[in-house]
Formats: structure tokens, C-alpha cells, sequence
């Protein structure tokens, strides 16, 4: 009988050579384990996220009217006034030096003219972060790339808003808020897609909630400031805040590398090559310059929200995300204006507010890699209008800490659904189009804080300023349900361009991850 031969021997497995398929691979191979240069650049970017949580709310602070006293505490008339408008000036004045807020040193309180002109500043700037997320939303996917956006972004809106300081009165200074505004609206957006490229996708979420930390501390810090400077002009406030972002968005120009995913996409290998050198210990395969193809992604500026609406599925991803975000930024924006009204310390109000932020922070953070987006967004908007609701109910006459504690659950749920969904947004979208798709979604959060001041300026000034808390709770949770007709993310890798996620989910198929949770 003839001796069977024996096969040829094989490499061990450990020692077999893994060529990655595609860029993915690619990447995952090389940024997959979070080294420390890469905490490094993830946590430079991420202090974006302190100046543009300052530049977001202080407006709370710089507009809020001071509290008023009775000249004569035994008048009846003067103590059972909503407000001091219609008494003499004689007989009420504001604890507080006029110059520390523009409502008191430009008289806005009880200017006459419209409900809405105390709240114009924050409408304004807020209409200035819609309108500039509009323009400058696909420059971070075309020409600038994330971190030169991210950088000039910081620059200008620090420039404007140390100018904000030598407004001479409310309507010009509505015109610089409004400036900067637009030049702050992809701050955050740029710092988020920039610092999620940077790592592998098992630390994606954890470095996107990096970020949300950095924003509750800048808005931690905002109450801190605001009394420390309470005695002192409000022009202060802006120069205390516009000075630091200056500083930084030097350092991000400096000492920020540009995301590699974003550089191979546009075909700048070399670049790509030469950054992932430097952020990464992991040894480059031959595969490299065979994976990234031959470049030809030189899109115009506007082309990625052109390849998002020429698509069905990423057009219905878009419109659901978008329109939870209206909701959410109604809250999330609205309730720090309008906590006042409801019979509290503005500072210690505020605070509590601003440290919500924190425990939604590390809980989404600790908890990212098992939440479902889909249904953590549903319960969390579900919960804030129950709770809003509950303000506003309250707000009539209820018990104060009935108040504080349904307001402050409120404004929890609104930053985890918040922090939630900017996530769900970066897995919803491949990269070719993620900054711009992440960028119209803060756009819809920014949406809803338009209209937040005026409708907290024109409740204050009807004296029933709890009313707007009834507004937010139906507005929330009517849009949070557009969720429930996105597919889940949870686990699923990141897609390069808007054909391998076709490719990937099945779309139109009926297959992948492109089933509605109401299906």
C-alpha cells in the first residue's frame, strides 16, 4: 500500500499574514488599538467642545435681567408686581449694577418694542449657527478637511466674540452674536468626525463622548464665571471666554494631525501615509497604496448634500435624525434661558443644569458600546417631554423642589438623548459624507434654539415664563419619534463611501440593518 504524502506544513495561525480587503480593514488595522499619541490628539481636538459650550450659553448669563428689590418692601403694589415695568423707577431698582447684564444697562426688560427683543441675541446667534452649519457644512468633507476647519473656525469665532465687547447697543450686538454664531456652528461637528477618525471603531464612542465631557465642563464653568464677574460689566464675560479659544485653535493648528480616513478619501495617500506614522505604533501593510485606490474623490463643496438627498435611504436617515434633533435642541438649548422663571437662584440654577451634563456624559460613555441608539434616543425624548410637561404643571404654584427636580431630569434626558444621537449620526453615514451629515443634524439641534429665546423672553414677559416648559415637552417628544423609522447602528463598522453601505446594510433590499424598529 502506498504511503499517503503528507501536506506541506502550514504556518502557525498567530504568524499567518492578514492582508486587509479594504480601507476599513486597513484602517482598523492600524488605529484599531488606542495608543497614546492617538488619547493625545483625541483629547486636544476634544477641548474644542469647552469653547463651544461657552460660546452656546453665554448668552444666559450676558442677557439675564438682574433681580429686583422694592425701594419700599411694605408697598403692596410694588411686591405683588410680576414684573417692574409698569412701576415708577423710583419705587423698584435691580440688585445688581446695571452694567452687568444688557437686559439692565440697555433697559431691555421693559424697552417697549416687541416680546422677542430681550431674547434677540441668543435667536440671533443661534440663527447665525443655522445659517452658518448651512455654508460651511461640506467644507470639512471637500476642501478644508476636519482639522483646518475645526482651526479657522475656533479663530474667527474667538476674534468676533472678543468684539462682542465693544457692542454699543442691542441691535449691533444681535449683528456680532449673529457672526459668531456662524463661525461656531462646525466647531463641534469638525472635533467630533475629526477625533472619532483618529481611533479604531471598539473606542469610537468613548472618544465621542470625550467630547461631551469637554462641553459639560465649559458649561460648568460659564456659572463660576458669570458670578466672579457679577459686580462687573457683562463686556468682561466675553473677553474672560474669547481669549482662551484664540489660544487654542492655535495649538490645533500646530499640533493636530488630519484624520487619515479623510485624507485617503481624497486620495492624498502620502499625507494619509505620513499621518498615521505619527498618531500610531502599528506597522503599515503593502496593502496600502492597493487599498486606497487611485484617489478620485475631488468633490465640490456641496456635492455630499447632493449625494444625500439623491439617495433615498441616507435622504430618510437624514430627515428622522434631523427631526429628533429639533426637539432635543429645543430643550437643550431653551431650559438654561428659561430655568430662572421658574423661582431659583439663576447661578445655583444653572449649575445644577450644567452638572446634569456631567453624569449623562460619563453614563453614555460607560454605557456606549451596549446602548441601542435607536430606542436609548426614544426613551430618553419620551422621558423629557413627560418631565417637561411636569414643569410647566408645577410651574403655576407647585412645590419648589417638585420644580427643580422635574426640570433638572428633564434637562438630563435631553443631554443623553443629545450625546446619543450625535453618535447614532456618525454611524449612520459613511465618511465621504459623515461631516456633512453630522453638521445638518447639529443644524436641527441649533433649529430649535432659535426659537427657544423668543419663546422664553415672551413668556417672561407675559409673567408666566413656565409656559414655554409645557411648549418644549410637546415639541420633544412629537419629534423624537421620527427614531423609531431608523435602522440600529450598534456594533456596525464605519463605511467609506455611500456605495459599500448600500452595499453592507442591503438597502432596498430588505436585508442589513435596514429595519425600522415599527416595521
Amino acid at each position: 500500500m502506498e504511503e499517503a504524502t503528507p501536506p506541506p506544513p502550514t504556518k502557525p495561525p498567530l504568524l499567518q499574514p492578514h492582508k486587509p480587503k479594504t480601507l476599513d480593514d486597513l484602517l482598523e488595522r492600524c488605529m484599531g488599538a488606542l495608543c497614546p499619541s492617538q488619547l493625545a490628539q483625541a483629547v486636544i481636538v476634544s477641548l474644542a467642545w469647552v469653547f463651544d459650550a461657552q460660546q452656546t450659553f453665554i448668552n444666559v448669563f450676558a442677557d439675564a435681567a438682574p433681580a429686583w428689590t422694592c425701594a419700599d418692601p411694605f408697598d403692596p403694589v410694588c411686591a405683588h408686581a410680576p414684573n417692574p415695568c409698569a412701576l415708577p423707577p423710583s419705587s423698584w431698582s435691580y440688585s445688581l449694577p446695571s452694567r452687568a447684564s444688557t437686559a439692565s444697562d440697555w433697559s431691555l426688560a421693559c424697552a417697549r418694542g416687541p416680546a422677542f427683543l430681550p431674547g434677540l441675541p441668543a435667536s440671533s446667534f443661534f440663527a447665525g449657527c443655522l445659517i452658518g452649519g448651512l455654508a460651511l457644512a461640506t467644507l470639512a468633507d471637500s476642501s478644508l478637511g476636519r482639522k483646518r476647519s475645526l482651526s479657522l473656525s475656533c479663530l474667527l469665532m474667538s476674534i468676533f466674540s472678543a468684539a462682542t465687547a465693544a457692542a454699543p447697543n442691542v441691535w449691533v450686538y444681535s449683528l456680532v452674536r449673529f457672526i459668531v454664531g456662524f463661525f461656531r456652528a462646525t466647531i463641534g461637528t469638525s472635533a467630533l468626525v475629526l477625533s472619532t477618525e483618529l481611533v479604531g471603531k471598539k473606542w469610537r464612542g468613548e472618544v465621542g463622548i470625550l467630547g461631551f465631557v469637554c462641553f459639560t465642563v465649559g458649561f460648568s464653568s460659564l456659572p463660576a464665571l458669570a458670578y466672579y464677574n457679577r459686580y462687573s460689566s457683562w463686556r468682561l464675560l466675553y473677553l474672560y471666554t474669547s481669549l482662551p479659544a484664540l489660544i487654542y485653535s492655535l495649538c490645533v493648528h500646530f499640533f493636530v494631525r488630519e484624520s487619515p480616513r479623510w485624507l485617503l478619501v481624497r486620495g492624498r495617500k502620502e499625507e494619509a501615509l505620513d499621518a498615521l506614522k505619527s498618531i500610531t505604533s502599528s506597522p503599515l501593510t503593502s496593502s496600502f497604496s492597493s487599498v486606497c485606490g487611485n484617489g478620485d474623490n475631488d468633490i465640490d463643496v456641496y456635492s455630499a448634500l447632493k449625494a444625500l438627498c439623491a439617495k433615498r435611504w441616507a435622504l430618510r436617515r437624514l430627515t428622522g435624525v434631523m427631526m429628533a434633533g429639533f426637539g432635543i435642541g429645543m430643550v437643550y438649548y431653551g431650559m438654561p434661558l428659561g430655568v430662572g422663571d421658574l423661582g431659583f437662584n439663576l447661578y445655583a440654577s444653572v449649575t445644577s443644569n450644567a452638572l446634569a451634563e456631567l453624569p449623562s456624559a460619563l453614563i453614555t460613555l460607560f454605557l456606549i458600546g451596549r446602548l441601542n441608539r435607536r430606542t436609548s434616543v426614544l426613551a430618553c425624548t419620551a422621558s423629557c417631554a413627560v418631565l417637561s410637561v411636569a414643569c410647566a404643571v408645577e410651574g403655576g404654584g407647585g412645590s419648589g423642589a417638585a420644580k427643580m427636580g422635574a426640570e433638572v431630569g428633564a434637562f438630563f434626558c435631553a443631554c443623553t438623548a443629545f450625546n446619543v444621537l450625535l453618535i447614532y449620526a456618525l454611524e449612520l453615514f459613511p465618511t465621504c459624507v459623515r461631516n456633512s451629515a453630522v453638521a445638518m443634524v447639529r443644524q436641527a439641534l441649533v433649529l430649535g434654539g432659535v426659537f427657544a429665546p423668543a419663546l422664553v423672553a415672551a413668556g417672561r414677559r407675559s409673567g408666566r415664563g413656565w409656559v414655554s416648559f409645557g411648549v418644549f415637552g410637546a415639541v420633544v417628544g412629537f419629534c423624537g419619534l421620527f427614531v423609531a423609522w431608523l435602522p440600529e447602528t450598534r456594533g456596525g463598522g464605519i463605511c467609506d463611501t455611500l456605495e459599500e453601505e448600500e452595499y453592507r446594510d442591503g438597502v432596498g433590499k430588505g436585508g442589513g440593518l435596514e429595519q425600522p424598529l415599527l416595521a
